[in-house]
């Protein structure tokens, strides 16, 4: 199985804010905001792996600014790590102001996908082979987020994450 690049997997979708798709107050649902991540981080992971995938977790979502009816939204998503058969997806939000075009960053989420075959059983899936800093530092992250997550879930001891174990040690040295 041979590795792929961040920019293999990059999936990029954009569109407008309905009014259906808002609040009282104008601006758009979370919930519609999560579907939105979850369709392009699909596509991304499906990209990456080759395989259908489902979402495993949503680890974590930043509702930073408020998105209003009528904006141009992009949800850029594309792979920070791989591993056996589940894969991290970062997704990066962003609003463009229709009169300038300048694009803001609004929110941010990291979702976890599992390909499946075709009988609905996980299956190994290719490395990720990060370029960029950013990439590099998304990748590196990654293992420590799910270390975390497996052991506040029980699945692992503390003593265990060991790339925990390791970022704390270099906090306590500062």
């Amino acid at each position: 199985m041979q590795a792929k690049t961040v920019s293999a997997s990059r999936s990029v979708a954009t569109d407008l804010v309905l009014p259906n798709e808002t609040n009282h107050y104008g601006n758009m649902f979370g919930g519609e905001l999560l579907a939105r991540m979850d369709r392009v981080g699909t596509i991304a992971a499906v990209r990456h792996s080759g395989c259908l995938v489902v979402t495993a977790a949503v680890n974590s979502v930043s509702f930073n600014k408020i998105i209003p009816q009528g904006s141009i939204v992009t949800v850029e998503a594309s792979l920070s790590r791989a591993f056996t058969s589940s894969m991290e997806v970062y997704i990066d939000v962003w609003v463009e102001d229709s009169v300038s075009g300048e694009r803001t960053k609004s929110n941010e989420a990291i979702y976890t996908f599992v390909a499946l075959n075709e009988v609905g059983r996980p299956v190994s899936v290719p490395e990720v082979i990060p370029e960029t800093p950013l990439e590099k530092e998304r990748y590196e992250g990654a293992l420590r987020r799910k270390q975390l997550s497996l052991v506040l879930a029980g699945r692992i001891k503390p003593h265990e994450a060991s790339e925990l174990q390791a970022l704390f040690q270099d906090l306590e040295n500062q």
